[in-house]
């Protein structure tokens, strides 16, 4: 059965363009927004030009604004959505694309509906089975490694071979070819080249230095 509200496939085909872009997406928690420009400019430099920015703190929001205006190259997606509220923000400030931690059918309605493509949330086949009902065949895997990590995103090929992932949560630079092997997988999501004691310090060429050499083991 699946809901008379159905996502477009304009909007997978976008998604597809962002997820394979480069085979990995920084997950970032911006704590101060002096940082936001900065870092996202040493990501960028260091060859990484879609960033997702989480909604976990205060200056979140004017973080994404700050940094679409100063790097109107990069591709910017909001993450940890976790309501309709949320979603409009979003919107608002002109993201690329959202994700969420998980996935209400609310969220998907809206999302199939939205000029803004959804990344949605899931940790089971049950939740993606939910997202196919509206037309969803792209999703998040989260929190990845919780969730018995790169052997229980294989078997979701079986009996969802057109569901494609983007696993994040406790992926590393050395746990990451273990995902990006698997035909289900088109990026993963990680944070370990932005690692926040680099963030606080400021060491924004030690970022550039990670990023790149997180790109040259896992290039495109």
């Amino acid at each position: 059965m699946s809901s008379a509200i159905q996502l477009p496939q304009a909007q997978t085909d976008r998604l597809d363009a962002i997820c394979r872009s480069g085979a990995i997406i920084p997950v970032l928690v911006i704590e101060r927004l002096d940082h936001a420009v900065p870092l996202a400019k040493a990501l960028v430099e260091g060859g990484l030009n879609v960033l997702e920015i989480t909604l976990r703190t205060d200056c979140a929001v004017d973080a994404i604004k700050r940094i679409r205006e100063a790097l109107p190259e990069a591709i910017v997606g909001a993450g940890t959505v976790l309501s309709l509220a949320q979603y409009r923000i979003a919107e608002e400030i002109g993201v690329d694309f959202v994700v969420t931690p998980g996935t209400t059918p609310a969220l998907y309605e809206y999302g199939a509906e939205s000029e803004v493509p959804l990344l949605p949330g899931t940790a089971t086949v049950s939740e993606v089975v939910t997202g196919w009902e509206y037309g969803y065949r792209r999703f998040k895997f989260f929190p990845a490694e919780a969730n018995g990590g790169a052997k229980a995103l294989k078997s979701f090929g079986g009996p969802l071979p057109e569901a494609l992932f983007c696993p994040t949560g406790g992926v590393t630079v050395d746990n990451a070819a273990d995902y990006l092997a698997l035909p289900n997988v088109m990026c993963v999501g990680g944070s370990w080249m932005a690692p926040k004691s680099l963030i606080d310090s400021e060491d924004w060429a030690g970022i550039t230095r990670l990023t790149r050499e997180a790109t040259e083991r896992y290039p495109r």
